[in-house]
């Protein structure tokens, strides 16, 4: 933006800089020519009255030598002869004679006045008055030389000015952007001081409004999550008093254990809800304690298994023995796991066979849930939404796809080769070290 505004006022400057440099250079050495000029004619006048009192030869050059050098003041007498050494062609001296008209000639090395004096029995004189071509500019270089410095100075001030303008502008842009980039990356108690022109102190003064309003509306809404999930404990609570009354039975205690899981979670988002988003952000991107991505999955199948003898659905599960660390919480990846085999639960019907695997490659950790449901009528739009799509297997789709762009991979969806859909989330693998293991 600074070269820019500089070379606009370098162009605009220097534009109008010629515009006036330009007729004035030549108006200068015009009226150096016209001051020259005229004292010659003056000069010349001047020696009419002598010549027509006398035409003697002594008597004309003493009158020159009293008005000029014989060199600029020459006077040819009426019987053809000179006072002085000419510089007129003598074709222009016989047509002064001749017309008895007033002639002004420019010569290779100067510049020639001609005035005609009639005398007495129609007799003529002309007097010439010369002036040197040097003459002619004297003092018109030196004009010429100011007339530059001062256009230097006035281009030199202008493209100054215009860069400490576009300074100003551009150190007020620069901290908007800061302000931006870091409020996008979680620090919400940065603020810009307004400067600059007025508009970009207006916009400095709408990004404070606005960063104050994000910080009400996420503090509104974390107190919302948190009294939420504090309402759930209602139900959850109702749910621990059934279980007491179903006695020692398997069935109570698989609703103990899913209302103690559930509570654990309650938990977790009461805490999550209460921590400041700037302070979750960091322990998010540093802290993230890593995991084994197959451990996970056996755990959540360990659990879903129960519900999948239930609806007599069969499953496989096919672990790779490999270690797959990945830089992400447990408690994510988990969710992961829950929202993809919770899809084939929703979306398929009772005894619908689905088969989970976990591989790893190159760089990558690849979850894939395969089922045998109707599938996916149109990946590209469950991808694009996240949301069900036509009964199968895209709803809570939101989540997986924010799991595996945290973790720097991503999310696909095709046919499965048991007949319905299949759903790959990748997860980049973790420095083998950050868990104490990998392979060697």
């Amino acid at each position: 933006m600074r070269r820019a505004l500089a070379g606009i006022a370098l162009a605009v400057t220097s534009m109008v800089a010629l515009s006036f440099l330009i007729p004035l250079a030549l108006l200068v050495r015009e009226q150096a020519r016209d001051r020259v000029t005229t004292a010659a004619e003056q000069r010349a006048a001047a020696l009419s009255p002598v010549l027509a009192l006398t035409t003697r030869r002594a008597d004309v050059q003493q009158a020159v030598a009293e008005l000029g050098s014989s060199d600029q003041l020459v006077v040819r007498l009426p019987d053809g002869g000179f006072v002085g050494t000419p510089h007129a062609p003598e074709e222009a001296l016989d047509r002064a004679v001749r017309g008895r008209e007033t002639l002004a000639v420019d010569t290779a090395d100067g510049w020639a006045y001609l005035q005609p004096v009639v005398l007495r029995g129609e007799r003529v004189a002309v007097v010439e008055a010369y002036v040197p071509a040097a003459d002619l500019t004297r003092g018109v270089t030196a004009s010429w030389g100011v007339m530059a410095l001062l256009a230097l100075g006035l281009v030199g001030g202008s493209v100054l000015v215009a860069d400490r303008l576009g300074a100003r502008v551009v150190r007020s842009s620069r901290g908007l952007k800061r302000a931006s980039l870091a409020l996008g990356s979680g620090d919400l108690g940065v603020r810009v001081e307004p400067d600059g022109p007025p508009e970009l102190q207006e916009a400095g003064v709408a990004f404070n409004t606005m960063a104050d309003r994000v910080v009400d509306l996420l503090a509104v809404e974390r107190e919302l999550v948190a009294d939420l999930s504090h309402r759930l404990r209602t139900p959850l609570t109702a749910l621990y008093l059934e279980a007491d009354r179903m006695g020692a039975t398997p069935s109570a205690q698989r609703v103990t254990d899913a209302a103690g899981q559930l509570e654990r979670e309650l938990d977790s988002i009461i805490a999550a809800a209460r921590t400041p988003l700037a302070s979750a952000q960091l322990a998010g991107a540093g802290a993230a304690k890593p995991c084994d991505v197959a451990e996970v999955v056996a755990m959540r199948l360990d659990f879903w298994s129960v519900l999948a003898t239930q609806q007599q659905r069969p499953f496989e599960r096919s672990l790779t023995p490999r270690p797959t660390p990945v830089a992400f919480p447990e408690d994510d990846v988990a969710a992961v796991v829950d929202a993809l085999i919770g899809n084939v639960f929703r979306h398929t019907p009772q005894g619908t066979r689905f088969l989970v695997r976990v591989e790893r490659r190159d760089r990558h950790v690849h979850l894939t849930v395969d089922d045998a449901g109707p599938g996916v009528a149109d990946p590209e739009a469950a991808l694009t939404r996240g949301v069900s799509v036509g009964g199968s297997t895209g709803l809570g789709l939101d989540i997986v796809a924010r799991a595996a762009r945290t973790a720097d991979g991503e999310l696909t969806i095709t046919r499965a080769p048991l007949g319905g859909a299949r759903v790959t989330v990748s997860f980049a693998l973790a420095d083998a070290r950050a868990v104490g293991g990998g392979e060697r």
